[in-house]
């Protein structure tokens, strides 16, 4: 999907958490070797659109090739490292973060 926005350096993830202040922005962490992973990626990419595309920017993290960087968003935000894993990121913090097969848009739409 064209609308994906790639994380790939931490550069990239201080950008993502000052633009969390003006909107939310939802970090999908995804493995590009797990079924499960990629079936989560589909799920979002057919739940993104409508209301929600106004609402959220959405970044994908290729978790295998910049772990360095998935590591770095698990201590930035307090969170316990998981594949796929979703986390939503407002005013500089993960307000909702969840994982497997509850990746989802539809579970963050009440923390928007």
């Amino acid at each position: 999907m064209s609308w994906w926005k790639f994380v790939s350096t931490e550069q990239q993830l201080n950008d993502i958490v000052a633009l969390s202040k003006e909107q939310p922005v939802l970090l999908y962490k995804h493995s590009t070797r797990c079924s499960i992973s990629l079936m989560a990626k589909k799920v979002i990419e057919s739940e993104y659109q409508g209301e929600i595309t106004d609402k959220v920017s959405i970044y994908l993290l290729d978790l295998l090739n910049y772990r360095s960087v998935s590591d770095s968003i698990a201590s930035s935000f307090g969170v316990t490292h998981a594949s796929p894993q979703i986390l939503l990121i407002k005013d500089g913090k993960c307000v909702f973060n969840t994982s497997h097969e509850d990746c989802s848009l539809s579970k963050i739409k009440s923390f928007i």
